[in-house]
């Protein structure tokens, strides 16, 4: 019976694939990381430029990750080119860093079907297209609130987004990412069942912009 039980639990957890066709999954998530919780958590530790006073990084764009119905590709092999130091230092305005798009790049954009120039162009693209509410960005500062509170002001912000297609993380007891799942034309649509993972803390820390 116990063996029965996890045979069945390995059906039922995500499939992580590596190495899959690129150009072959079925929708996107948009990964939106809120910087102040990842500067409190890693980037302090390693002096980031990020972090410094005054840069003003509220929801960064952690990556935007090519998705099965059930599952995602990663590090797919493909014939482009790599990532040009000059590509990845123009997403650094809204990635933090040029070694964050070099790394997304690798695990991510390879399995996007397109080069480079083209996964980069399509993930700020995605970027641009969601309004980052005002009211979250302008936080003077600290609070602890459910993390249903950040998806409400993402969804009173952008009003063609449904509650099934937004989700929240959480990290140490922080607000860490807003996940939020777009078509293959950038469209707004439901996550899959194992996107759809909000965090239920009922007083995550939302740390205001630096």
């Amino acid at each position: 019976m116990i063996r029965l039980l996890a045979l069945l639990s390995l059906f039922a957890a995500p499939v992580l694939a590596e190495g899959e066709r690129a150009g072959a999954f079925d929708y996107y998530v948009l990964s939106l990381s809120w910087t102040p919780t990842w500067c409190a958590l890693e980037g302090d530790a390693r002096a980031s430029p990020q972090c410094e006073a005054g840069q003003g990084h509220g929801f960064t764009l952690h990556g935007l990750w090519p998705q099965y119905e059930n599952g995602w590709p990663s590090r797919c092999p493909t014939s482009a080119r790599a990532a040009t130091r000059a590509q990845t230092e123009r997403m650094a305005g809204i990635m933090g860093s040029s070694g964050l798009a070099l790394h997304q790049w690798r695990k991510h954009g390879t399995c996007s079907g397109m080069n480079a120039h083209g996964y980069f162009a399509t993930s700020r693209a995605a970027y641009d297209s969601v309004v980052r509410p005002d009211v979250l960005r302008g936080l003077e500062r600290a609070v602890t609130l459910p993390a249903e509170v950040v998806e409400a002001a993402f969804l009173e912000a952008n009003p063609t987004m449904e509650a099934d297609g937004v989700t929240v993380t959480c990290r140490a007891g922080r607000i860490q990412e807003v996940r939020i799942c777009l078509t293959r034309d950038l469209e707004p649509r439901t996550c899959g069942a194992d996107v759809v993972r909000d965090c239920t803390q009922g007083d995550a820390l939302l740390a205001p912009m630096r």
